[in-house]
């Protein structure tokens, strides 16, 4: 495939938001107190380029050019942003920090706190056809048994993306794993209402680091603004990933996303998001409520009690009628157990409602 470099191939969105150092946080999210990259009206659309970090932070020694030319990736499929990223004097700590890049923020002109921001996947583009998974610094769901590599080597393999368009995983021994590809953004965020640094991994209220891998093209977030003018960002772009990310990272790789960003005022939405405990999306088919806690069983009522007020805000399903329902016909889904905050998602399908 080409390489989209920045500025290069398509740019779907009324504006173009490039990932040159300007333009990104590294390991912290914006805040009431970050300066918006570009400001928009509500409705419009906007293309980011996203970067992954995998590859490029410090325990992978902060050089791409050696990290993928250690896999057989030339210096020639390297992105511009990624080297001119990794090259700078961009000061990243990852003792105090997350290793996350995000792109923004985007201002929405007269955007309010109570306001909901929703944010509707357009596209979707591979900007590069390699990318890292990862299993390091004893996290993932099973720390104290993985990493098994050398003592100080972190577990990272390059990935790769065939011609029939399906994820390569070498094995070792010649052989490889194949797996479809589901594009997704696993940081979609609001600022939150706090002048303190962010930290990125953690998702939350504002969303930010959410891993729900049902959020590709067509699905659409809906987030409680916090701060005027909203401040939107993304970043931690996928290529795939299974629900639970077991691992520490899922198949991290470079997309361009397309995004429209409308504010909704109305006091019936508004009213729905000040209930919920967390943001919540939808797609073509469903209805998707978020479940986050430290508590993996806490993230899980989270997502049932969202379900419900869900449930009987839109739909005037009362709560005994609609748990007995989520508990015959929603599923609930482990999204990631490695960002602290672990969560859950349940799923609803929209042809089972009434109205």
């Amino acid at each position: 495939m080409k390489l989209l470099q920045p500025g290069a191939g398509p740019l779907d969105g009324d504006h173009y938001l490039p990932a040159d150092p300007a333009r990104v946080h590294w390991g912290l999210l914006p805040n009431a107190t970050a300066k918006p990259a570009l400001t928009i009206r509500s409705g419009e659309t906007v293309t980011f380029d996203t970067i992954s970090h995998e590859g490029i932070l410090e325990d992978q020694g902060r050089d791409p050019a050696a990290f993928f030319g250690a896999a057989g990736i030339p210096t020639s499929d390297l992105l511009y942003d990624t080297v001119e990223l990794a090259a700078s004097a961009r000061e990243h700590l990852p003792q105090t920090q997350g290793p996350h890049i995000v792109t923004g923020p985007v201002a929405l002109h007269g955007a309010r706190p109570g306001d909901v921001l929703e944010a509707e996947i357009l596209t979707l583009h591979r900007r590069a056809p390699y990318g890292v998974i990862s299993n390091r610094h004893g996290k993932g769901a099973l720390p104290g048994e993985y990493p098994q590599t050398p003592a100080g080597r972190p577990a990272s393999f390059v990935a790769t993306v065939a011609e029939d368009g399906r994820g390569r995983l070498p094995v070792g021994d010649g052989r490889q794993l194949a797996f479809p590809l589901r594009p997704f953004l696993g940081i979609m965020g609001v600022a939150p209402a706090t002048e303190s640094a962010v930290h990125s991994v953690p998702p939350g209220p504002h969303g930010g680091n959410i891993d729900v891998r049902h959020l590709g093209t067509g699905a659409r977030l809906f987030l409680p603004v916090q701060v005027p003018d909203a401040l939107f960002y993304v970043g931690d772009p996928h290529f795939s990933q299974g629900d639970g990310e077991v691992a520490l990272t899922a198949f991290e790789a470079p997309l361009r996303a397309t995004l429209r960003l409308t504010v909704h005022s109305d006091p019936a939405t508004r009213s729905l998001a000040a209930r919920l405990r967390a943001p919540f999306a939808e797609t073509a088919t469903e209805h998707i409520v978020l479940g986050l806690d430290h508590d993996l069983d806490e993230a899980l009522r989270n997502a049932v009690r969202d379900a419900l007020t869900l449930l009987t805000d839109r739909f005037g399903i009362p709560g005994p009628v609609g748990l007995a329902y989520l508990s015959a016909a929603a599923d609930f889904h482990v999204s990631q157990v490695v960002d602290i905050v672990k969560g859950v998602h349940g799923r609803i399908s929209k042809a089972d409602l009434p109205g």
